[in-house]
């Protein structure tokens, strides 16, 4: 049978076989129909010689929908970025930050398309706002609780995947409230628990020690958010232990990871609160602007002060991790690989449009086909089924047709710190639903992401 689109020649990856194995893809109606030595025949034929053909990447952590909450030029501007680094599908609303109805964003969605395909979290600080608490050092009142549970439940029944925490962003909720909003998801199966840690640096263990405590008291798997900025001050080796020690109990407990040393949030957050400084062992200098009139300028005092007070949305870049520990904690089996980036009006962090490339070229490139298996695994498989899904993160016959197709000795992220929207280099093609929707290096089609909900 004569298929839609075939790749020939390629070096096709092999989970199973731990290898990659040269076959020839046919694909028909946005699936794989045919993995196979024979020739094939197509409408279109995309010659792979020489190349890695991979599921495409699934970023489980990012904030691509941040463009879209706050009507931005470009609503789908890290999106975009995404795509351009071979992100077939993305989850959004990490970090406490998903709107409470996220039936408006599917909706958007669902008629216009996307640039990759999305699910996404309720944020329980949006819960905490929907509910009128606006002093984020306040705990909720048990009416409040009440009030975000029914809210979570319904965001949950219109499709979002689960409920996103950002602790350090809301330091007055207690511990009793996140276990009451948390534990609804209970009635959801295939829901996940997503937590952006209370404390980091000298507190990051007692932070990690709550989430585990969470998952245990709601009966939910956790996702702890870009484990690399919370523990990567010295507390690596412990932390990771923690995370090994639970799961080892039969907790459903996993992270996530970006290959930076600096994060990036902003400037208004409770994160610059006095004292991080001193807790992060640097000066103001360490800080840098990446948004706004001063983007690209290194604080002083005075100049962090300025922005914190006038202009508290502009983001902040704070380079205060330690590098060989950010590798450790990328390299760990209960680690995948997540963005969390933002592009906005080209400004930002550059994880948003290097994370996976980057990942490939600094861990991978030349170290043989086991160690590229091993990251591209975080960024397909495990993720797909850390999600539920069972037709993305592989390839096999009938699988999703979302695909990329890369150099393995030349895939490269190029974003920088002062152009944090520079695309990769290395990507031949990424393919969405069978479509090509990204050909060396230029957007073909943006509009062929759908949104998904798991049953």
């Amino acid at each position: 049978m004569k298929t839609d689109l075939v790749i020939t020649n390629g070096k096709v990856v092999d989970f199973n076989k731990r290898e990659l194995v040269e076959k020839n893809i046919g694909i028909k109606n946005g699936k794989i129909y045919t993995l196979t030595s024979a020739d094939i025949t197509g409408q279109t034929v995309l010659d792979a010689a020489g190349s890695v053909v991979s599921p495409g990447f699934i970023d489980i952590h990012n904030h691509s929908d941040y463009n879209f909450n706050t009507g931005a030029k470009d609503l789908f501007e890290t999106s975009k970025h995404l795509l351009l680094m071979g992100v077939t599908t993305s989850v959004g609303g990490n970090c406490g930050s998903g709107r409470t109805d996220i039936e408006t964003y599917f909706d958007y969605i669902e008629k216009n398309g996307a640039p990759n395909n999305y699910l996404g979290f309720v944020g329980h600080r949006k819960l905490r706002e929907e509910v009128g608490i606006t002093d984020v050092y306040r705990a909720a009142t048990n009416t409040e609780i009440k009030k975000m549970q029914e809210l979570a439940k319904k965001a949950v029944e219109n499709g979002a995947v689960g409920i996103s925490f950002g602790l350090e962003y809301s330091p007055g909720a207690s511990f009793e409230e996140l276990v009451e909003v948390g534990r609804v998801l209970k009635e959801y199966p295939n829901t996940l628990l997503s937590a952006h840690y209370r404390y980091d640096a000298d507190r990051s263990l007692e932070a990690l020690e709550e989430l585990i405590e969470l998952s245990k008291e709601t009966g939910v798997p956790m996702q702890v958010s870009h484990l690399n900025s919370g523990i990567c001050f010295g507390y690596a080796r412990e932390g990771l232990e923690m995370l090994e020690t639970a799961y080892g109990q039969k907790l459903d407990i996993m992270a996530d990871a970006y290959p930076y040393s600096a994060f990036s949030t902003s400037a208004g957050s409770a994160v610059f609160d006095d004292g991080c400084l001193e807790r992060w062992d640097v000066d103001y200098d360490s800080i840098m602007v990446a948004g706004g009139e001063h983007a690209g300028k290194r604080c002083d005092k005075q100049l962090f002060e300025h922005i914190r007070k006038t202009s508290p949305d502009t983001p902040f870049i704070a380079f205060v991790m330690k590098e060989e520990e950010v590798d450790r904690v990328i390299a760990h089996p209960l680690v995948m690989v997540g963005s969390d980036g933002n592009i906005n009006n080209g400004h930002g962090h550059p994880r948003a449009s290097g994370t996976f490339p980057r990942v490939l070229h600094r861990y991978a490139a030349g170290k043989g086909v086991e160690t590229l298996l091993l990251f591209l695994e975080k960024m397909t498989k495990l993720p797909a089924q850390r999600l539920g899904i069972k037709t993305k993160g592989d390839l096999f016959e009938g699988a999703d047709a979302d695909i990329i197709i890369f150099n393995k000795d030349n895939i490269k992220d190029n974003a920088t710190f002062n152009n944090p929207a520079e695309q990769p280099s290395g990507i031949d093609y990424v393919l969405i639903g069978g479509k090509i929707v990204v050909e060396k290096g230029v957007i073909k089609k943006a509009d062929s992401g759908k949104v998904i909900k798991l049953k």
